[in-house]
């Protein structure tokens, strides 16, 4: 009965754990559907969405920002710490085993009472402790609710860490987008440019002829130098995105040799599913849920606080005189004890932790209900976004088409004589606006096919 007592009181500890067992708040009631439902689209979209793309140089920079970007090593950084706390955690449940050496020498007074024996004023001690522990009973399951709040916390940090690898991708995505868009806006004011030197020449020719004044002249020069301005600034902002890239990517002499942007293909549009699977696909949603979880568990770790604890004490070891007799017969010594402490009077200080913990738990709630809105909001934009631009890209196609077509045919207008010099700049203003607004928004398209890749946090599966 003796050796069953201890026995059963090992086996109780950590089988209580105060405080509420976590449970999925139902904070948000989700639509059966999104505002924009999304065409039918590819049953899976892997996980390396970019891919996609089909670009090379999109699929090296995105590698390359994964690997060496500064916020994915912060990120991993904090995983790893958060890897440390969690094996801290769960040591605390096992006991502390520690082993020593002590030598101590100490004189008696010899005016005590009784007086110490002739010659044993000095009193050498060689004392060597071969294991020494204090254990705390996890009886009311502090250390394990802490040790589920730091497995929360790890898997908070590990999926802060997929949230930015997902961002920084595509940050990457659309910033080369953005660098081929004005790759291509280059391409098309090269076009305008060699246009307008064209009717500059016409315009100095009928000048010589006695056909046109002077006014046409200076007309067409300025209507050239102004493709010639935009060039410059569509270089300079080319400029600016590479260094962008290379920020991003941690190669800082990047040099990307010009594309065209609509040479990149559209990719696949992902069904969009029910709203409900944003919980289980978002990792920023699922972050804030581990973030949820961990409050929860402090609030046991607060809890059991508030109730008395039971330790068990103990050493093993030898002490004697003399060095050289640490190991004789006789020489061993070994304690053993347990105690009980309970809280009697604190004025209200473990309870106010509580109630801390239970605020914090709120909190935790209140930012586990903004992930959900934001993701589902974002998903919506991104769907408007991607439907309109694709409607909007047959639209400004006619739009081109018509603007060509008008250039042509005033620039014959003008030669043969039938109309003044300002319809030719008017058209050609009008081509050159349509050209650029067709570019960007292809790219504009693109980039809102990434915000949908990102939304529906990153690749897609059944």
């Amino acid at each position: 009965m003796k050796k069953i007592l201890p026995l059963s009181v090992l086996l109780l500890a950590g089988c209580i754990r105060v405080g509420p067992d976590y449970t999925r708040p139902d904070v948000v009631a989700l639509p059966a559907e999104y505002p924009a439902a999304s065409a039918p689209g590819e049953a899976v979209i892997p996980a390396d969405w970019w891919l996609a793309f089909s670009d090379a140089t999109l699929n090296d920079l995105v590698a390359s920002a994964r690997k060496t970007n500064a916020d994915i090593r912060l990120a991993a950084a904090r995983v790893h710490e958060a890897e440390g706390v969690l094996r801290e955690a769960r040591a605390a449940l096992w006991p502390d085993v520690a082993a020593g050496y002590n030598y101590s020498r100490s004189r008696v007074s010899s005016n005590s009472v009784p007086p110490p024996p002739v010659g044993t004023g000095l009193r050498p001690a060689h004392t060597l402790v071969l294991a020494s522990t204090t254990y705390e009973l996890d009886f009311w399951g502090k250390y394990a609710r802490a040790s589920e709040a730091a497995q929360a916390n790890l898997l908070t940090s590990r999926l802060s860490q997929d949230t930015v690898a997902l961002t920084l991708a595509g940050a990457t995505a659309q910033t080369y987008f953005a660098l081929r868009s004005l790759d291509t806006q280059v391409t098309v004011l090269d076009l305008s440019i060699k246009l307008r030197e064209d009717s500059l020449q016409i315009a100095r020719a009928r000048l010589e002829a006695g056909l046109a004044s002077e006014l046409d002249v200076y007309q067409a020069e300025g209507a050239l130098a102004d493709a010639l301005f935009q060039r410059r600034d569509a270089v300079r902002n080319r400029a600016l995105i590479e260094r962008q890239l290379a920020q991003l990517t941690g190669r800082l002499d990047l040099r990307i040799a010009a594309g065209e942007v609509f040479d990149l293909p559209l990719p696949p549009v992902p069904p969009a599913g029910m709203p409900s699977t944003l919980l289980e696909r978002r990792p920023d949603i699922r972050a804030a849920e581990q973030s949820l979880v961990s409050a929860n568990a402090q609030i046991g770790v607060a809890r059991a606080a508030l109730f008395p604890t039971l330790s068990l004490t103990g050493s093993l070891g030898t002490q004697s005189a003399e060095f050289g007799d640490l190991l004789a017969s006789g020489a061993r010594i070994f304690t053993i004890g347990a105690g009980l402490m309970g809280p009697i009077f604190d004025a209200g200080r473990r309870q106010a932790r509580v109630e801390q913990t239970e605020a914090r738990r709120e909190q935790a709630v209140a930012g586990y209900q903004r992930a959900i809105e934001t993701g589902f909001r974002e998903v919506a934009d991104a769907l408007v976004n991607v439907q309109e631009s694709s409607l909007a890209e047959d639209e400004l196609r006619g739009r081109l088409d018509a603007a060509k077509k008008a250039l042509e045919l005033s620039r014959l207008r003008y030669e043969s004589g039938y109309s003044p010099y300002l319809e030719v700049l008017d058209a050609q203003r009008t081509a050159n606006d349509a050209a650029i607004a067709f570019v960007r928004n292809r790219q504009a398209r693109l980039a809102f096919s990434v915000d949908l890749m990102k939304a529906l946090g990153g690749g897609w599966k059944d």
